[in-house]
C-alpha cells in the first residue's frame, strides 16, 4: 500500500535542526504572531523618514532603501536573526531582500502587502506628523508632468514626447518592481525628516540582542 507524500506549501513554516523556518513571505496574521513567539522576528522598515514617521510598527527600525543598499555589508554582521522587511506594498521590500541576500543572508522575510495590509489587518501602528506615502507623491508628480506636457503640447507639439517619456517611465517602473522618481523623490528633504543615523541603527540592532 502507497501513502501520499506531502511537501510544504510556501504559506507553511517547517522544522528545520531546532529551528522553525518560515517561508519568505509571510503575511500580516503571519507576521503578528511571530512577534508575540520568544523567537520573534527582527523588522526592518525600509520607506523613507518622512513615510516611517507617519505610521510604522512599534519596535521596527527605519532603514531606507538607499541607506540599506549603502551599508548592507555592516547591517550583515548584526541581522543573524529572522528578519521581516517591510514598506508600503511589499516592493521596496522585495528589493531589499535581494540587496541583502547578495551578503549571504538567508533568514530574511517580506511582509506580504507592506503596511497596507497590516493595517487593514488591524495591527498595531505607532502614528506621528503626517507625509504622503511616497507612491501618492510619484502619482501626483508623474501625472502633473503628463497633464503638463498635454497642455503644452497645443502650442508647442514636442511636449507631447514629455508626457510620453514620463508614460515610458512608469511601464518600465512596472515591469522592473522599481521607480527611479521614487527614488528621486525620497532624497528631497522633506521625505528625509527624521532620517536615521546608521551608526544609532546599528548600535540599537548590537544592543537589542
Amino acid at each position: 500500500m502507497t501513502h501520499p507524500t506531502t511537501t510544504d506549501t510556501p504559506t507553511t513554516a517547517t522544522l528545520t535542526g531546532t529551528r522553525l523556518r518560515r517561508p519568505a513571505a509571510l503575511d500580516a496574521a503571519a507576521v503578528q504572531n511571530w512577534l508575540t513567539a520568544a523567537d520573534g522576528p527582527r523588522l526592518l522598515d525600509v520607506r523613507s523618514p518622512a513615510e516611517f514617521t507617519t505610521a510604522h510598527i512599534p519596535g521596527s527600525y527605519n532603514v531606507p532603501l538607499d541607506l540599506l543598499r549603502e551599508h548592507k555589508g555592516e547591517l550583515r554582521t548584526h541581522l543573524g536573526d529572522d528578519v521581516v522587511l517591510v514598506c508600503r506594498s511589499g516592493a521596496r521590500a522585495a528589493q531589499a531582500e535581494t540587496v541583502l541576500a547578495t551578503t549571504g543572508l538567508e533568514n530574511l522575510h517580506v511582509l506580504t502587502g507592506g503596511i497596507t495590509a497590516w493595517e487593514a489587518a488591524g495591527g498595531p501602528l505607532t502614528r506621528g506628523a503626517q507625509t504622503w506615502e511616497l507612491e501618492r507623491q510619484v502619482r501626483l508628480v508623474a501625472g502633473s508632468i503628463v497633464l503638463a506636457g498635454v497642455l503644452a503640447s497645443t502650442v508647442a507639439p514636442w511636449a507631447k514626447w514629455v508626457s510620453a517619456g514620463i508614460g515610458a517611465g512608469l511601464t518600465g517602473a512596472a515591469v522592473t518592481n522599481s521607480c527611479a522618481m521614487g527614488m528621486l523623490l525620497s532624497k528631497l528633504p522633506y521625505n528625509r525628516r527624521n532620517a536615521p543615523d546608521m551608526a544609532t541603527v546599528l548600535r540599537e540592532l548590537r544592543d537589542d540582542r
